[in-house]
């Protein structure tokens, strides 16, 4: 496709109709991104940027993106170029991952949805040279929520940043001296082993349990300074019902994996809460371990406090997964199966009993006589 001339305004230009109806943009480079930053190693950002866009002509030409496509997509690629420009005068790599992610945002058709930019560069904590920021829109949304509502219930499937980007925002608070305290909280649910039949004390034996809490808050402090915050009291992981008849007060208090509470005990754990204190529930109502007929308390819970002032309800998905990306299809396909499952088990045809064909009849069979001899 050959380049079309057009007139430019402030480094860009005006989309023009092209020979065939659609229309063509140019967008100007400015020299002090070079074009590798923009577009990859080897083009592997170019070469995301055309699968988000398959409907659109992409061409680069020296330090000038030429677009030719239907008009809205046309614009969407001008504008997915000026974010990442954005992205990259805060000094931040862009990668496949936040490409992906800034397609699919500005593809969002929610009008009051921050700009990718935003999203990217919205730091909430660093240590140690790593940043921790939300990378997608909803995640940016849970953030959001957490600074404006007193109780938060972050729900959503493995990998999609609930528990640890709520840690940041402890860490952060308490960095801040908003709260004089964090505490970490979560259900103790055995998953086939007693805790009284596991060795070491009582400590030893909860500890695997707090073990993930443990493990977020060393990227996010000083390790050195860990055990003295947590001798202080500064810092407190301890399970769930270690939290029973206390009162918190300027705190900042997460509790994670809340979908192995009952409804007892999520009553029991919101009503803790004291003043000038934070509460962010974080949990997987898909992954439950809770005995057979138990109900999870993170599931009533949405049935009874949706319409209370000061609460909010933050829902992560698949796209909302930020490891690799088999664990977004993964969770994608457990839920179809799931589905699927729920679908055969109501049906009229799974709840019919099954009917014996006539004339056939069935004796019980005479117990198997054991042929062993005693000795």
């Amino acid at each position: 496709m050959s380049d079309t001339s057009q007139t430019r305004t402030n480094g860009q230009s005006r989309p023009e109709p092209a020979d065939d109806g659609r229309v063509s943009a140019r967008i100007v480079i400015p020299e002090k991104h070079p074009m590798v930053t923009l577009l990859g190693t080897a083009d592997s950002l170019l070469r995301v940027i055309e699968q988000g866009f398959p409907a659109a002509d992409i061409h680069v030409r020296g330090n000038e993106v030429t677009a030719t496509g239907e008009r809205a997509e046309v614009a969407l690629v001008k504008k997915l170029f000026n974010e990442m420009m954005l992205v990259l005068r805060t000094g931040q790599p862009l990668t496949e991952d936040s490409v992906e992610r800034s397609i699919a945002m500005l593809r969002s058709q929610d009008p009051d949805s921050p700009a990718p930019s935003e999203v990217f560069t919205a730091n909430i904590l660093s240590n140690r040279g790593r940043t921790i920021r939300p990378k997608t829109l909803n995640q940016q949304r849970y953030v959001d929520a957490i600074d404006k509502h007193t109780i938060v219930f972050g729900l959503g499937p493995a990998g999609t940043g609930k528990t640890y980007l709520a840690m940041a925002k402890a860490v952060q608070a308490l960095q801040a001296k908003e709260v004089n305290r964090i505490i970490l909280t979560r259900p103790a649910v055995e998953a086939g082993e007693r805790l009284g039949f596991l060795p070491g004390t009582l400590y030893e034996k909860i500890d695997p349990y707090l073990r993930p809490l443990y493990d977020a808050l060393h990227d996010m402090m000083d390790p050195d300074s860990i055990p003295r915050l947590m001798a202080a009291g500064t810092i407190e992981v301890a399970p769930l019902a270690y939290m029973r008849g206390r009162t918190l007060n300027d705190a900042f208090i997460i509790l994670d994996e809340a979908q192995n509470t009952s409804p007892e005990q999520m009553k029991m754990f919101l009503t803790r809460l004291g003043f000038n204190s934070r509460v962010v529930v974080t949990g997987d109502t898909s992954q439950i371990d809770l005995p057979g007929g138990t109900r999870s308390g993170l599931k009533v819970v949405q049935e009874i406090l949706a319409d209370v002032p000061d609460i909010h309800f933050s829902v992560l998905t698949s796209t909302d997964v930020v490891r690799h990306k088999l664990v977004g299809r993964i969770v994608d396909a457990y839920e179809r199966w799931d589905a699927r499952q729920e679908a055969e088990e109501t049906s009229p045809a799974a709840r019919k009993p099954a009917q014996r064909r006539p004339g056939k009849t069935t004796t019980p069979r005479a117990p198997r006589q054991s042929h062993r001899t005693e000795s």
